[in-house]
């Protein structure tokens, strides 16, 4: 089973972004949605998916950290 995890991106050029997941940098396909630097997105398979609002993001974020424990 693959799931999406959120991420914050950092810098975009053009249909590419680094995002990032708690400290590790990831090259993302950003062409599916609206990427900004800044914004926080879902990303699947290496392609971004969905913007997300922050607060959701970290929620998200805060739920697969408590997994991971």
């Amino acid at each position: 089973m693959c799931i999406a995890m959120p991420g914050k991106i950092v810098a975009v050029e053009g249909n590419k972004a680094k995002v990032d997941f708690k400290g590790t940098l990831v090259d993302v396909h950003v062409g599916l949605i609206d990427a900004k630097m800044g914004d926080y997105a879902l990303v699947h398979a290496g392609c971004a998916i969905e913007v997300m609002e922050k607060e959701k993001a970290l929620e998200l974020m805060e739920i697969f950290e408590g997994l991971e424990e």
